[in-house]
Parts: structure tokens; C-alpha cells; sequence
């Protein structure tokens, strides 16, 4: 048995966060964050009292909407999330509580920018032990909550976002066929939260030294994101005997355009054959590959092959081989 896709929905908040409004909160120029991230807007979440699961619970219930699918009838809510609304309880749970699902367990999964491929992979697993039948595939971040605008190494790069796939069997042998999922723990120090864990609870002090937003060593983060996203993604393809002409899709994180054209280039396919939406959203790390399946949602056709990679935080990084489910322009 497999664990096919069978719908997505996206949300993103009303307001954007332009290059140009960028430039009046830090020293960058327009031309100087397109040409490093490809970026040219991100979406913001604002409001008193809104957090992640405000967003998600938009792209599930909109999911629900056009998939026909009940709240009672969903089994299990896996969250990939790096911005939860509290520590605990877990925004799954949240999510759940809003959209009316009263039937489902839920947990969240934090492996960064890598969580969604990792949920998905994990979420598939209890569609293909035969005990679940609809599971919920949620990734969702208010990367804005943890991203310090006085920083211009980092405040350019990320956006808010939330996508909700729904995995049920696979009715035509479609579905997810591999996966490879790969950490390495020595990664942390390039790229982390200093404060608000158990080792550096939150103080006066680490609120002051602002360690509750985003710290990256850009440099290295892209180095090893170039070739490992770019490695694990031929890696599946030589796994699976597959060609560059076999693949319709490319669905990569989205953290920097030029990240991404390195694993075209190393995968030997065109720029048509690549999910790019990063120039309007920005980063938003469990929210990226989701948002892409859902905006080109309607020229996936059955059978086609896609690749879905990612490289975050941790380090963490992975790919995923599917054959798309369902006619998405239907």
C-alpha cells in the first residue's frame, strides 16, 4: 500500500513585506537582496494573538473544503512547524481544536526547513501500515515571531506561510514510492536559536542579547545546502533508475534561488521542469514545499514524477520521490 497525495491548499497573510520597505529598516538595497536570495517580497502575519496555527488552520479548513472531507473523518494531524504557537501543548492539537477535528490524534515534528519532508515521510508511514486512513500533512511557520529586523543578514530572507496536503491510500499505485532523510547534529552552530530551550531558558538577559531570533552563519549554511540538497536529489533519482527527462517536477525548499538552480543543474533538468515561488514568499521554512504544490497544483497530472527536497537547520536534509495522484486541474 502507498500513501498518496490527495489534495492541498496554501495560505499566506494579507500583508507583504516588500524589498523596498526593507530598505528604510536596515542598510540593503533591493538589487542587493535579489541578487543573494532572489527574494523580492514576503508575506507577514499580523495581529494581536495570531501565531502559526492561525494560518494553518486556513489552508486545512480550505483543504477539507474542496477535497469533500469532514473533520470527524481525519485520523492523525502531523504539524512540521519551527515557530509553534506555545512550547506545549502542540500546535497540531490547536489546529485540530479550531478546524473541528475531534476524531484525530496530532504531534508536531521539528527538523527545520527539513520538517515537512520529514512529516510527509512520516505521516505516509501510518497510511501504509493499513491502521489510518486520512492523515493531515501540515507545515506552517510565523517565521516572523523569531526573525530580528534590525539584522539584515536574516530579516530579508524570511516570510509566514501555511500548506495542508491530505494522504490517504492509494487507489491507482500512485502515491510516495522513496525516500532519504539524512541529519547531522554538528550542523547546529551554524544555524540556530541561541535562547528560549532548556540549556538557555528565557531571561531578561537573552531577551536583551536578542538569542530568540534566527542566528545563521550564512556562509556556511549555503555551502552545505548547495551540496547536500543538490547530492541527496541525484541520490533518489539514481535509486530509482530515474533520468533527468523522467522528472515533471522539482519541489525544492525555497531558501535561496541560488541554492535551488545548483540542484537543477546537478540534477541535469531545466528551470521548467522547477518549482520556483520563492521571489513573493521568501523563506518560509515549513511552509515552502507545500505552497509550491499548491500553486501549481492545477499542472499536476497523474503518474508524474516529482522530487521534493530540502536542507534546514540541524543539519537536516532529504528527498522525496512521488507519482502525483490526481489531476489537479479537475
Amino acid at each position: 500500500m502507498k500513501a498518496a497525495i490527495t489534495g492541498v491548499h496554501g495560505f499566506v497573510p494579507d500583508y507583504i513585506l516588500t524589498n523596498e520597505e526593507l530598505t528604510r529598516m536596515v542598510d540593503t538595497t533591493d538589487e542587493w537582496i535579489t541578487a543573494r536570495t532572489g527574494i523580492k517580497e514576503r508575506h507577514i502575519l499580523r495581529g494581536e494573538g495570531l501565531g502559526t496555527s492561525d494560518m494553518a488552520v486556513e489552508a486545512v479548513k480550505g483543504l477539507l473544503n474542496k477535497t469533500g472531507t469532514s473533520p470527524e473523518e481525519i485520523d492523525l494531524v502531523i504539524c512540521a512547524t519551527v515557530t509553534p504557537d506555545m512550547t506545549y501543548p502542540a500546535t497540531a492539537n490547536i489546529i485540530a481544536d479550531k478546524a473541528g477535528i475531534k476524531n484525530a490524534f496530532g504531534f508536531d515534528l521539528n527538523a527545520a526547513c527539513s520538517g515537512f519532508i520529514y512529516t510527509l515521510v512520516t505521516a505516509s508511514k501510518f497510511i501504509e501500515s493499513g491502521t489510518h486512513k486520512k492523515v493531515l500533512v501540515v507545515g506552517a511557520d510565523k517565521m516572523s515571531s523569531i526573525v530580528d529586523y534590525s539584522d539584515r543578514t536574516t530579516c530579508v530572507i524570511f516570510g509566514d506561510a501555511a500548506g495542508a496536503l491530505l494522504l490517504e491510500p492509494s487507489k491507482n499505485g500512485y502515491g510516495i514510492i522513496d525516500s532519504i532523510l539524512r541529519s547531522d547534529g554538528s550542523g547546529r552552530q551554524h544555524l540556530h536559536q541561541k535562547a528560549g530551550g532548556s540549556v538557555r531558558p528565557a531571561s531578561r538577559e537573552t531577551v536583551d542579547a536578542k538569542e530568540h531570533f534566527v542566528y545563521q552563519e550564512g556562509q556556511a549554511v549555503f555551502k552545505f545546502a548547495v551540496m547536500n540538497m543538490a547530492d541527496v536529489s541525484v541520490e533518489i533519482m539514481e535509486k530509482n533508475n530515474l533520468k533527468s527527462n523522467d522528472i515533471a517536477w522539482l519541489v525544492p525548499h525555497q531558501a535561496n534561488l541560488r541554492i535551488i538552480d545548483a540542484t537543477a543543474r546537478r540534477m541535469g533538468i531545466s528551470k521548467e521542469q522547477v518549482m520556483v515561488n520563492i521571489q513573493r514568499y521568501g523563506n518560509t521554512t515549513n511552509g515552502t514545499i507545500p505552497m509550491c504544490l499548491y500553486e501549481w497544483e492545477n499542472k499536476l497530472r497523474p503518474g508524474d514524477n516529482l522530487i521534493l527536497a530540502a536542507f534546514g537547520g540541524g543539519f537536516t536534509w532529504g528527498s522525496v520521490y512521488l507519482k502525483w495522484a490526481y489531476d489537479g486541474n479537475n
